[in-house]
């Protein structure tokens, strides 16, 4: 190796931050398990590399002894005065033993060292970026598809969307453009592996945020939401501002931000209600569309009983129950649905008419999140 050797390392400090010392200290560190490794030697050795000229030595090392046991790794003292009378028990001794041709395997080794290095620092800032940004959303173009997981490229690196955290009603191909939520950022051996979402209620949230100037600039609050992906979400929104409608601030003028959402999830539909401390009235509007006739709430078990016209009954329990469920993971209020009919003759209400909060992982976002 040589001055331009040094330079390199000059220039690989300033374009990648990489200290020039700290990658000699690491080239010095693997020449010793290559000179040991190529000339079988068994007795220790340390290597120094000149800072400026970049010359290779390798220097073997003894321990000075009083009584040697190891000739490997020891010398008297009376051999180590005949070098150097300053010599004490205990110092360590060295004599230059640097192969003729040991300039070759140490210009192989400190290239394996710097590129290595290199990577293990971009992997670095790779994984500093995206580690900063969990909970957030990127955009990527779908790389490839392999045993149901869609390999995401970001660019600088590559996310992945397993078969779990994919909407039920999307397919992908290789070149999509799409939006994804990160769930995770993890450090592994081959870099960064970056995990995202398309159906954590995180996606929705930050979807709004970005269409919504009144949500980022903090004037309206999502205060939860309730998702199951791909059919249907509910939202509940709140501000401070009494100039301010907060669900008309996300429907946007004739639906225009919202729409843009409802398209970029492929027609997922999002009801928008208001948030309210009183239960009844929350309660009530969660169960948009429908229009309840009456609703009765018991703070001790935090459940209530929503009445509704008959006609609006299968409306306000959805299909396969989905309205009713969304509202009550999005209240956290167990709801008990009747028609008007059910009331006047109770023994004809059905248990399925009961919905309760309880819910799976990633189906609610509570205002904390």
């Amino acid at each position: 190796m040589n001055t331009e050797f040094i330079e390199a390392l000059e220039q690989i400090q300033q374009d990648k931050g990489i200290s020039k010392e700290i990658l000699i200290e690491a080239i010095e560190a693997a020449l010793i398990s290559s000179y040991k490794r190529n000339f079988g030697s068994s007795h220790n050795v340390r290597v120094e590399i000149h800072r400026e000229t970049g010359e290779v030595h390798v220097y073997g090392q003894k321990q000075v002894v009083t009584e040697v046991e190891d000739e490997n790794t020891e010398i008297s003292i009376e051999e180590a005065k005949i070098i150097n009378t300053k010599f004490q028990s205990g110092d360590i001794f060295e004599r230059e033993v640097t192969p003729r041709d040991f300039g070759r395997i140490a210009a192989q080794t400190a290239k394996q060292v710097v590129v290595q290095r290199i990577r293990e620092a971009e992997r670095g800032v790779v994984f500093d970026e995206y580690a900063n940004r969990e909970s957030d959303i990127i955009s990527g173009s779908v790389a490839r598809i392999a045993r149901g997981t869609v390999y995401i490229n970001l660019g600088k690196a590559e996310a992945m969307l397993a078969s779990s955290e994919q909407m039920p009603v999307e397919s992908y191909n290789p070149g999509d453009r799409i939006k994804t939520y990160i769930v995770e950022v993890k450090q592994t051996t081959k870099g960064p592996q970056i995990l995202v979402s398309r159906t954590h209620p995180g996606l929705i949230k930050r979807l709004f945020e970005l269409e919504v100037p009144e949500i980022h600039d903090g004037v309206v609050e999502i205060k939860s939401i309730s998702r199951e992906a791909g059919y249907r979400t509910k939202i509940a929104v709140d501000t401070n501002d009494p100039n301010v409608d907060p669900v008309g601030a996300c429907v946007g003028q004739k639906g225009v931000r919202v729409q843009a959402i409802v398209n970029e999830l492929k027609g997922e539909k999002i009801d928008i209600i208001r948030y309210s401390e009183d239960p009844v009235d929350y309660i009530t509007s969660s169960l948009s569309p429908a229009k309840v006739t009456e609703a009765k709430v018991d703070e001790g078990s935090k459940s209530a009983k929503v009445v509704v016209p008959d006609y609006q009954l299968s409306l306000a329990i959805g299909k396969e129950g989905q309205n009713a469920r969304l509202a009550a993971k999005l209240t956290g209020w167990k709801i008990d649905i009747k028609s008007e009919s059910q009331v006047e003759d109770a023994s004809e209400v059905k248990e399925e008419s009961v919905f309760s909060p309880e819910t799976d992982k990633n189906e609610v976002l509570s205002i904390d999140e």
